[in-house]
């Protein structure tokens, strides 16, 4: 090998192993809430996992299935597969979303509780969305 080519190689495995450290970090205090919403049996029994995605200024940014952008009729029939043609003023429909309303509660409780956060911020869970074969419109 050629001194061109090792340097090259070295320079372009030191620039892929940055990308990797980058790409797999999580600040420890993210991992700190995280592991908490773990601990609570409320929260990880519920199909969805609610998480801390970022904590920036006492602000804990947490993912959610639901949002204007994505109705939560829409968020439980992905959630309980057997809602998924129901009415939004079905029984079963309104208890499921006051069901997630509820664990969506207490997840905050939990992140606010730690006292790492002050407020919660919600974003859509776009991924997990997208792992269930549904894809929005990415203009945001």
């Amino acid at each position: 090998m050629d001194r061109f080519t090792r340097n090259y190689s070295i320079g372009l495995g030191i620039c892929v192993l940055i990308v990797l450290v980058w790409a797999l970090y999580e600040d420890p205090q993210v991992s700190d809430l995280n592991q908490l919403l773990k601990q609570d049996r409320g929260v990880t029994d519920y199909p969805y996992q609610f998480q801390v995605i970022r904590l920036q200024n006492g602000v804990a940014t947490m993912s959610t299935p639901r949002s204007t952008e994505f109705p939560v009729f829409r968020a439980l029939g992905i959630i309980y597969p057997h809602l998924a043609n129901r009415a939004q003023d079905n029984p079963e429909m309104m208890k499921a979303q006051q069901e997630l309303a509820q664990t969506q509660k207490r997840a905050k409780a939990i992140v606010i509780e730690s006292d790492l956060a002050v407020s919660v911020r919600w974003e859509l869970d776009r991924d997990w969305i997208s792992q269930h074969g549904v894809y929005l419109n990415q203009g945001r």
